[in-house]
């Protein structure tokens, strides 16, 4: 114990998995707004938002999320000055959650069309009956039924993506998993106990997401 408290009395790890919670929901709430964009092309009437729709998942679902962090700072930071605020820190913190939101809008998407293929086809064939157009008809009729059925794959992308705010450390965000290895370096007689917090702390973090989203996935279940 007395390794623990030695942790926590001169490192705040606290703060710093405080971090990692602002990175997951800020870029949930935009990954969640992206991929239902994405989603709707997908599903779309239209040849050239489904070809669009489509390459944006293939491209980024198969792009390394380190890859697209490191374009984020060394590219759009450095090279093209691309700010998004005057404070050094919190740039940094918005181009994480910039590239967080870019590469998880693609699994959101596939999650939520994964929801889509759940309604049944005489949903959208009785709303095009009644003279309801693919916009209105997604979003009284398609959506609401394929966000019930989408929310244990969206629960989780949510878990992946909590895990994946580590990545942000490449963005010289100062979050759980930076602050981690500052501990290996100054204070490594207390290895087991380092790596026990982190452990611990992201269990903490990720364990509520998969109870919650699968309470919810079978409250909020669609008889059919």
């Amino acid at each position: 114990m007395e390794g623990f408290l030695a942790l926590f009395e001169n490192y705040d790890v606290v703060g710093a998995f405080w971090v990692n919670i602002r990175l997951t929901f800020w870029a949930a709430l935009w990954s969640l707004l992206l991929g239902t964009v994405l989603a709707l092309m997908r599903i779309s009437p239209i040849a050239s938002l489904q070809w669009f729709g489509a390459a944006y998942v293939n491209i980024f679902r198969n792009t390394p999320l380190t890859i697209i962090m490191v374009f984020g700072t060394l590219a759009l930071w450095s090279q093209l000055q691309f700010s998004l605020a005057q404070d050094f820190n919190v740039n940094f913190f918005r181009l994480a959650v910039l590239s967080l939101t870019i590469y998880h809008a693609a699994f959101v998407c596939e999650a939520i069309r994964s929801g889509v293929n759940t309604v049944p086809l005489g949903q959208a064939e009785a709303a095009r009956s009644i003279g309801l157009g693919f916009l209105p008809a997604a979003r009284l009729i398609i959506l609401p039924q394929a966000f019930r059925g989408a929310i244990a794959p969206l629960g989780n992308v949510l878990i992946a993506l909590a895990k994946n705010t580590t990545v942000a450390a490449t963005a010289s965000v100062a979050e759980a998993s930076g602050l981690m290895k500052t501990m290996i370096e100054f204070r490594p007689d207390l290895m087991t106990q380092i790596f026990l917090t982190f452990a611990i702390g992201f269990v903490i973090i990720v364990i509520p997401i998969g109870l919650l989203t699968t309470w919810a996935s079978k409250k909020l279940a669609v008889a059919r």
